[in-house]
């Protein structure tokens, strides 16, 4: 008996009988002397977390008796026999330090585990940090990494570096992992875990956390679970490529602290592995990890994506590179565990089928920045004064997310502080790395002489730009040859350069590798050399743009710093994946005279002129009113910056402080400034409102902003007149693995079917992270329920809120709706469908969604839905359902009777365990009703917290609005005296003459128009029939000097639907929505939600509501119906 067949048991309890089981666990007589379990850490345990406090605190024994008695309390008797079976079947379980390996002579699997942890705490207690010379205690310079869960591998074709350029704040719901918890399946639930894939960019800190991981186990910290570990890297197994070995002499060959360990006894090991068929490492007698880091760096022939069906003999030798392929592809120790890092371009090299788990890290957040920096400098003014610093300049902070440019930070940092007392502190990337390079100049310098060293750095740089220009990160000996270094003394430039591969214990004749230690050190060399080459030999070595009418003057005009520049820029404009983006800051930062002054010593003389730079940045400018992506606008503001011109940014920043933005025309250019400012932003990028923004909501404004979209983790879209191109748009941030998106409101948009389906499509893909999805009156159909139904019992979705309120969905919509709602991978929480078009006939499909094992609905809104008693009826049935979870149900103007509270009495008496919240406002419950129910809130057994019952009585009976229905009466000491009642004061005529009204100092003077007497803060439904040209309005009442002189629409505090021959317009501050074109609409119903912020309009054909417009806004004072007439126009107000 196990700890994983306990948690095998508890796996077969649904939700109550689980609950019961954590109940009977506090309770004396199931425990007999054992000690308890607190409430707390049980109120929220998860089946695995139930088993690990049994187990911790009873022992294994204790805990299956245990167990033994609450079953037989919940009456479990199936489970109870399978407990028994189990506990007579099996052998005693052994303690991890009690398994023996009997060859070559008996030794308990401890002895071995206690060796190789001696072993690697003296490995890896020391590392070396960047490229210093000197080794620290990793505990000492370790800084904890923020790493997350990913369901998916991503394969980024981009600039590695701008995969880090938005800005790094991970949104709320994604939670960190702990590196002890890379085999913990992140949904918390228990799943066995085989392979574990960890990706993040370079200088990222993956072998840092490796490093860590092992010195853990090693110092007993953590998973003392695993008997034994074997980190490899690929660096040591690329050399091996083809060899052959079995896998104990691969392990002693390549990770010498293993050689204590016999290789008989490890063959022992992985053939008892191997001959169990055990699959599941928790269930495994031996422990095993094994820990690949630097797939990004292999050369080895995995071909992972081929069928191979054949095993091997762990013990015969085979070639390397079919051990790691049958290790990774679980033919080989199928029970041990993979550890695999890598860079994310190179993840698509392991199926996904082979992948159990992938995790990505992210590097530093803001917090682990500041910790890596008070580590690093000890006196607290000398790191606050650096933190400081970093925050003034975005790229710096950007950049610092990496934990090896924190090191280049810091170590520029603090010589600049020693040797230039007072001076100025590097602000751009150019400046660090100009200070950088000339840092590792001064070092090498006192070694090898200035010369030798001026002279490495230049054939360094000819080296980074050759193979810039080729697309390669890494290079051979032969490439090295060509830039004229000489591969025996490369380490004379450790600082900038190391060689990946190292020469292993005296192996001769295998091919070294080389790079540089990150990326953006490679980058910042190239451009050196692209301006050294133009400085110290008046030669361009940038390959010329095509030959073109267009590049006919840039073709033959003199070699300049200008002409670079341009060329420079074209080139980087046309990348197809930004490969040249960091290149070009760079080299532009390179041009200014405070950066050439720095490197004099490998700048014959200086090329600054400050007209040319002013040209480049003009250049720059006129490219940003082109239509450019946004990721291509944003380097261009950071080349901006580079060159110390901010002119553009501060211009916008302006227009945004003011707090007017929206009204003004903004450029091209204007707009990349303010997605570079917004996302640069802490406040901005919670919730985005595109009207913020853009006055008119326009399509334009949002496909400018999408890049803040995408960085937000709340979107407002609501009537911003969204097309099939904007929900393309959409689509793709929702499909993007670096989207934040958590909260997306598209409501009051036409999306109609197809633009639904894209958003669908994308919703299901694993990348989505969507949990809160808002399409209140979207012109949705039943149809469109299909695709809502397929997302829900998607694998994928995470979707938690979903709201299709005020759309025509109808029961047939429901029902599809309903069926992917019970399926068990639904997710969904709160379900709005308020007036959605519901009758009776949907209630059944829904009382069984309900009564749902799987579903975890915990807020359902019906409201506006005339569903009467039987559809109550219906649904107090899956409420009944000891399986139904529902904790608040709104049922707010469903038609419902005495006879309907009876029933939903009936279902709380039931099962009164979960109901809080009931909304019953709006109906007519009789006075009987009311008492049953306000009794239930007094009754203990009740969990009943909320009961409404506002706003009740006979005329709730009334079908669809028309229950909501208000007689307005007419303000006469408001009216203008150009108009005249008539007709018992239901018909308002503007008239030429003007009438004998008295004085009043609420009545119109200079408009033409009049308010009604009751000012509305709850539901109101109204109907009325007109002739010529009129605003049907609402409007606040409190502005007496200003409303009087502005139309309805044309202020900020009313609204109105502007009627006449030619259509009609919705208008709210002066703004118009057309609405419709045709003229056949002389009877319109006006519906007022106060609460809800909604007013709707409608026109009446047949006795059925067609919907014109409504508007989502918050209501913050009574609102008063009120008419504008034009010249010979009318209007009458109707009655039911």
């Amino acid at each position: 008996m196990t700890s994983v067949d306990l948690l095998d048991i508890l796996e077969e309890l649904r939700g109550k009988e689980f609950d019961d089981f954590k109940w009977f666990l506090q309770q004396d007589s199931c425990r007999e002397g054992l000690p308890s379990i607190k409430a707390c850490q049980l109120e929220k345990a998860e089946r695995r977390d139930t088993v690990s406090l049994m187990v911790q605190i009873y022992r294994l024994p204790g805990a299956v008796e245990v167990t033994r008695k609450v079953l037989e309390r919940i009456s479990r008797n199936d489970l109870l026999q399978r407990l028994s079976s189990l506990s007579h079947t099996q052998a005693p379980l052994l303690h991890p330090e009690d398994v023996m390996v009997p060859v070559p002579e008996p030794r308990l699997i401890k002895s071995f585990q206690q060796m190789l942890q001696s072993n690697f705490q003296d490995k890896f207690m020391c590392a070396q940090e960047g490229w210093a010379e000197d080794k620290q205690r990793l505990v000492d310079i370790y800084t904890e990494l923020y790493i997350t869960a990913g369901y998916d591998v991503h394969i980024n074709t981009q600039h590695e570096v701008r995969q880090i350029e938005k800005v790094w704040k991970p949104a709320e719901p994604e939670k960190p992992i702990r590196p002890t918890d890379m085999f913990k399946h992140p949904s918390g639930d228990y799943r066995p875990i085989k392979t574990v894939m960890t990706n993040g960019i370079a200088g990222i800190g993956k072998t840092f956390l490796v490093h860590k991981f092992v010195l853990d186990w090693a110092e007993q910290r953590s998973n003392q679970d695993v008997h034994l570990i074997f980190p490899f890297t690929f660096r040591q197994l690329n050399p091996l490529k083809g060899e052959k070995f079995s896998l104990a002499e691969l392990i002693h060959e390549c990770i010498p602290e293993t050689v204590g360990i016999p290789q008989d006894a490890l063959n022992y090991i992985f053939t008892d592995v191997q001959s169990s068929g055990i699959t599941n490492y928790d269930k495994s007698k031996f422990k095993l990890l094994f820990v690949f880091d630097g797939l990004d760096e292999s050369r080895l022939h995995l071909d992972l994506h081929s069928e191979d069906i054949r095993s091997v003999d762990v013990t015969k030798a085979t070639k390397t590179d079919v051990l790691l392929r049958k290790l990774i592809n679980g033919k080989l120790l199928r029970s041990a565990r993979i550890w695999i890092t890598t860079r994310p371009a190179a993840a698509n090299q392991i199926p996904r089928e082979f992948i159990s788990s992938t995790t990505e890290v992210r590097g530093f957040t803001d917090p682990q920045k500041e910790e890596y920096f008070r580590k690093r400098f000890k006196g607290k003014e000398q790191a606050d004064k650096l933190i400081s610093h970093i925050l003034t300049s975005r790229s710096l902070h950007i950049m610092c997310h990496i934990p090896v440019f924190c090191w280049i930070t810091a170590t520029v940092l603090e010589d600049v502080l020693k040797t230039r007392e007072g001076g100025e502190l590097p602000k751009t990337l150019t400046e660090m790395y100009a200070e950088f390079l000339v840092f590792q100049i001064d070092r090498t310098k006192e070694k090898y002489g200035p010369e030798k060293s001026i002279q490495y750095i230049k054939s360094l740089a000819k080296l980074a730009f050759e193979q810039l220009e080729k697309g390669n990160l890494i290079f051979y000996e032969k490439d090295l040859r060509e830039s004229g270094i000489d591969f025996s003394e490369a380490s004379v430039c450790s600082g900038v350069f190391t060689e990946i591969f190292k020469e292993d214990r005296g192996r001769k004749g295998k091919d070294k590798m080389f790079s540089f230690v990150h990326l953006s050190v490679q980058e910042f060399l190239a451009a050196l050399y692209v301006r050294m080459s133009l400085i110290n030999s008046n030669k361009n070595v940038m390959l010329s743009p095509p030959l073109s009418l267009k590049n006919l003057r840039l073709l033959f005009s003199k070699i300049s710093s200008k002409k670079i520049n341009k060329i420079s820029i074209d080139r980087a404009l046309q990348s197809s994946n930004g490969h040249l983006d960091l290149f070009l800051r760079f080299l532009l930062g390179l041009s200014l005279q405070t950066n050439q002054d720095k490197l004099q010593s490998l700048l014959k003389k200086t090329d600054c002129r400050s007209k040319t730079n002013q040209k480049t940045i003009q250049y720059i400018k006129e490219k940003l009113g082109e239509n450019l992506s946004p990721e291509r606008s944003i380097n261009l503001l950071h080349c901006l910056n580079e060159l110390n011109d901010r002119s553009l940014i501060e211009e916008t920043q302006q227009y945004l402080s003011s707090g007017s933005l929206s009204t003004y025309e903004l450029s091209p250019a204007q707009w990349s400034a303010l997605v570079f400012i917004l996302l640069s932003s802490e406040e901005h990028l919670h919730v985005f409102d595109l009207k913020k923004y853009s006055a008119s909501a326009s399509e334009e404004a949002f496909l400018r902003l999408l890049p803040v979209v995408k960085a937000s983790t709340k979107t407002l879209l609501s009537g911003c007149n969204l097309s099939e191109r904007s929900c393309e748009a959409l689509s793709s941030v929702l499909g993007s693995q670096s989207s934040n998106l958590r909260e997306l409101d598209l409501s009051n948009n036409n999306l109609q079917g197809l633009g639904l389906k894209l958003l669908s499509a994308i919703l299901e893909t694993p990348h989505c992270t969507l949990q809160s999805l808002r399409l209140n009156q979207t012109n949705l159909t039943a149809k469109c329920c299909q695709d809502f139904s397929l997302l829900l019992n998607s694998q994928f979705s995470s979707l938690r809120d979903l709201d299709l309120s005020n759309n025509d969905l109808q029961d047939s919509g429901v029902k599809l709706l309903s069926a992917g709602m019970e399926h068990h991978r639904c997710t969904l929480q709160t379900l709005r469908l308020n007036q959605t078009g519901l009758t009776e006939k949907c209630c059944y499909q829904l009382s069984l969604v309900l009564s749902s094992q799987v579903l975890s609905l915990r807020k359902l809104d019906l409201s506006n839905n005339d569903l009467h008693d039987l559809g109550t009826r219906l649904l107090s049935g899956g409420l009944k359902d000891s399986d139904c979870a529902l904790e608040t149900l709104k049922l707010s103007g469903c038609q419902i009777t005495e006879e309907g509270c009876t029933s939903l009495a009936s279902s709380l008496n039931s099962n009164p365990s979960h109901l809080r919240e009931l909304d019953l406002s709006y109906n007519h419950p009789g006075d009987s009703g009311v008492k049953l129910l306000s009794a239930g809130l007094k009754d203990p057994q009740w969990r009943l917290e909320t009961l409404w019952l506002e706003h009740c009585g006979e005329q709730r009976l009334r079908p669809g609005l028309k229950k909501y229905f208000c007689a307005l009466v007419p303000d006469t000491d408001t009216l203008h005296r150009n108009l005249k009642l008539s007709g018992n004061n239901r018909k308002l005529t503007r008239v030429m003459e003007e009438q004998p009204y008295p004085f009043h100092s609420e009545r119109f003077h200079s408009i033409v128009q009049m308010l009604c007497t009751s000012g509305l803060t709850g539901r109101c439904y109204w109907e009325v029939e007109w002739e010529g040209v009129i605003d049907i309005a609402v409007s606040y009442r409190e502005n007496r000097n200003t409303f009087q002189r502005v139309r309805f629409g044309d202020n900020n505090y009313s609204w109105s639907l502007r009627c006449s021959q030619v259509g009609c317009y919705a208008m709210h501050n002066n703004r118009g929505t057309r609405v419709s074109s045709s003229s056949v609409l002389d009877r319109i119903a006006v519906y007022v939600d106060w609460p809800a912020g909604m007013l709707s309009f409608y026109r009446i054909s047949s006795d059925s509501l067609i919907h014109l417009h409504t508007f989502n806004t918050t209501f913050i004072e009574p609102v008063y119906p009120g008419f504008w007439l034009s010249n010979h126009s009318s209007v009458s107000l109707c009655s039911l």
